[in-house]
């Protein structure tokens, strides 16, 4: 049959207490810092960053001409449309 532990002191009890109300404060100030305006739209810049580099480069990683005239033409027919849009309506 296992032994149970021995029961727990005030001093024990206060201490794992004190922890847990650092490391809870310590969690709290790491989600408060990343909900900053700032470091959402650091990331978000970072992400676009990578996907960007993976949609222009191949396999190997070389920069992969057809996939950049590609991007860059389809960028250039759709801001051609909304040009025409926004033409058509003033």
């Amino acid at each position: 049959m296992a032994d149970k532990p021995a029961p727990k002191n005030a001093k024990e009890i206060e201490a794992e207490l004190q922890a847990s109300r650092q490391r809870l404060a310590s969690t709290i100030d790491e989600l408060a810092f990343r909900a900053q305006p700032k470091e959402v739209a650091k990331r978000q810049v970072e992400s676009v960053k990578l996907k960007a580099n993976d949609l222009a480069r191949s396999s190997d990683g070389e920069v992969a001409g057809e996939k950049v005239g590609a991007i860059v033409g389809g960028a250039g027919v759709a801001l051609l449309l909304l040009g025409l849009l926004r033409r058509a309506r003033g």
